[in-house]
């Protein structure tokens, strides 16, 4: 089975139900004032819906759909491997979004028909595209997003923690937010609470805790890992926060 499949479909007014094996996408290709349409249940909601607007519906999805005028549609199916490739385990258990596509999902669902005509790179870029798209669409923020409004301090934390064995200096946080340093202290404490710092010192050790009751890892290797390279600082820090040392705590 193809990691994509696009249907094109004209169907007369009226509707029925519809069951999803995979995630899939809808867009409409004509408006639809009086579409309805039910999700995990037999009651339809009255959804109007324009020209490339439509639905995104998790793998497993069962319910109705209804329109009083003949319906033109695309229907673009993403199969889980290709989704387990960006993180997203199953194409199942998001909220169903319905109404506005992503624009750059809808301009690829769009042209998916044509994957056929392009050679094996082309197919496999596009489809990979689309689904790097549809995941970050979906897959749940970040616990460390919660409250955090401003995109460019979201993508610092993502930073952060995708970087807490590397060396991560205020000067690389504060480009990478694209402001200057001074602002970006600022901007940070105001809106996590702490500073630059002390939030990195805290995950890094939030991540020490999660591997000494998780993994057989030695502790001077987890220290390495949460980003410390003097194991005395790691032990003091530790203790600090969690009032005993990583040995002591592994033993819990």
């Amino acid at each position: 089975m193809p990691d994509v499949v696009s249907e094109k479909m004209i169907l007369p007014a009226g509707g029925g139900a519809f069951a999803l094996s995979s995630l899939t996408l809808g867009i409409f290709l004509n408006d639809q004032p009086s579409h309805r349409i039910s999700q995990g249940s037999d009651r339809a909601v009255h959804r109007p819906l324009r020209k490339h607007q439509g639905w995104l519906l998790p793998a497993g999805s069962e319910g109705v759909c209804e329109y009083d005028e003949d319906l033109e549609f695309v229907t673009v199916s993403l199969d889980d491997r290709l989704l387990d490739e960006f993180g997203l385990s199953s194409g199942a258990g998001f909220q169903a979004i319905i109404g506005d596509i992503d624009p750059v999902v809808l301009s690829i669902s769009l042209n998916a028909a044509k994957l056929g005509d392009g050679g094996l790179l082309y197919r496999e870029t596009m489809s990979r595209a689309l689904a790097a798209q549809v995941v970050q669409l979906i897959k749940p923020a970040p616990a460390w997003h919660a409250g955090i409004e401003d995109r460019r301090l979201r993508r610092v934390l993502d930073y952060i923690h995708d970087n807490l064995a590397n060396d991560l200096t205020l000067a690389t946080m504060a480009d990478l937010a694209a402001m200057s340093s001074t602002h970006f202290s600022k901007a940070f404490k105001k809106q996590v609470g702490v500073s630059p710092l002390q939030y990195v010192i805290g995950a890094r050790l939030d991540l020490a805790s999660v591997l000494l009751r998780t993994s057989r890892l030695s502790v001077s290797e987890i220290a390495w890992r949460a980003g410390y390279q003097d194991m005395s600082r790691f032990s003091q820090h530790f203790k600090r926060k969690f009032a005993v040392t990583p040995a002591v705590y592994r033993e819990r």
